[in-house]
């Protein structure tokens, strides 16, 4: 493959996870033939100076790429606003992107597949980014890709002519909730919640946004029917994390890219069903967590 795409890896003040990331894709093979680009956020506050500053003394002698360069931001920028800038940049720069946050651990064959889906579907009209996450890994008929009408943010890529798509305003939303089942996939997930949070500033999501923007044109994202990352930034602490099972399926497999370019029905049910499922699960956990308070 020619042109690979740049990786954007932003990080924060979490040390141990970014390290964690960071050796993960070193052990990619593509790693020594791709150009990284961190984006270091300042800290937010005087309690997270020392790990921001743990964390950019070690982004400072990463090697392994092609190229790496650092960008420490001069003051605190937020996940979103970081994000939305970085990519941008980059993406304009170099017409493609891979993105991912200090809490993804990718499986050493992660950019082969991303970088051989950017390639395949850039001229795709319908088809707006690519993830290395999936929903899927327990569904044993599901196809080896396949596309859904839902983004991803753990580990995504795109194209500059999709990007230019994206719409960080909150007028997007008001269309968005006029079609509110099918904004919430057939009603699996809270987006509607989101936006309600995003709105009412109880959260800063650049997501959401990127969401909304792909939905209203009917946009696609190419997924894998095993995860290549696993997120690992749940554990609370930066120390403890469990093994990674779920990457194991993905290792050395190589996928098959899928010509159906559209959502078939079969997968969308499969990943409802799977997101249903996930909601009720957490739901269930949360009331036996309130009794116990």
């Amino acid at each position: 493959m020619n042109n690979l795409a740049p990786i954007v890896l932003f990080v924060y003040n979490r040390p141990w996870h970014t390290q964690q990331t960071v050796e993960a894709l070193q052990k990619n093979e593509l790693a020594s033939k791709s150009e990284l680009f961190i984006y270091s956020d300042d800290a937010k506050n005087f309690e997270a100076r020392i790990s921001v500053d743990e964390v950019r003394a070690y982004i400072d002698n990463i090697d392994g790429f092609k190229k790496v360069t650092v960008i420490k931001r001069e003051k605190n920028w937020g996940l979103a606003d970081s994000i939305i800038d970085g990519v941008t940049k980059i993406v304009n720069e170099y017409g493609k992107i891979i993105v991912l946050e200090d809490d993804l651990v990718t499986s050493p064959y992660f950019l082969r597949f991303m970088n051989e889906v950017l390639e395949k579907y850039e001229f795709e009209e319908d088809v707006y980014s690519v993830t290395g996450y999936s929903f899927s890994n327990d569904v044993a008929d599901i196809d080896d890709t396949y596309f859904l009408k839902l983004t991803s943010s753990w580990s995504w890529g795109t194209w500059k002519d999709k990007w230019k798509d994206f719409t960080y305003d909150n007028a997007i939303f008001s269309k968005c909730l006029e079609r509110k089942e099918a904004f919430n996939y057939d009603a699996s997930y809270n987006y509607v919640g989101m936006v309600d949070d995003q709105l009412n500033r109880r959260i800063n999501s650049w997501a959401i946004y990127w969401y909304a923007s792909v939905f209203l044109k009917n946009g696609l994202t190419l997924y894998p029917a095993f995860s290549l990352i696993e997120n690992i930034g749940f554990d609370g602490s930066g120390t403890h994390c469990s093994k990674l099972k779920n990457l194991e399926k993905s290792y050395n497999k190589m996928y098959l890219l899928t010509d159906e370019v559209e959502e078939k029905i079969i997968n969308r049910q499969h990943i409802v069903s799977y997101l249903n499922q996930q909601y009720k699960r957490q739901s269930f956990i949360g009331k036996i967590k309130s009794i116990f308070k």
